[in-house]
C-alpha cells in the first residue's frame, strides 16, 4: 500500500478525525460539518430516487398519458 505523507503544519492544523486525510485549513466551525452532511444526504437521496425512477418509473399505462399527445402529434403531422 501506498502511504500518503501530508506535510506536519497541515497535519496539526486538521482535527483528529481528519488527519492524514486531507490537507490545508481544517474545518472553521461546527457548521462547516453540518453543511457536509447536509450535502452528503442530499447527494445521497439524488442516487436513491435516480435509480428508483431509472428502475420503475411509475407512468401509468394507457393512452391519456401526455407523452402519447407529442408521439400521436407527430403521426397526424405526417
Amino acid at each position: 500500500m501506498i502511504t500518503l505523507l501530508f506535510c506536519p503544519v497541515c497535519e496539526k492544523a486538521q482535527p483528529r478525525i481528519l488527519r492524514g486525510i486531507t490537507h490545508g485549513t481544517g474545518p472553521e466551525s461546527q457548521w462547516d460539518y453540518l453543511i457536509v452532511l447536509v450535502m452528503a444526504a442530499i447527494t445521497v437521496l439524488t442516487l436513491i430516487y435516480s435509480v428508483k425512477w431509472l428502475i420503475r418509473p411509475g407512468e401509468p399505462e394507457g393512452q391519456g398519458h401526455i407523452k402519447y399527445l407529442i408521439v400521436n402529434n407527430d403521426a397526424d403531422v405526417q
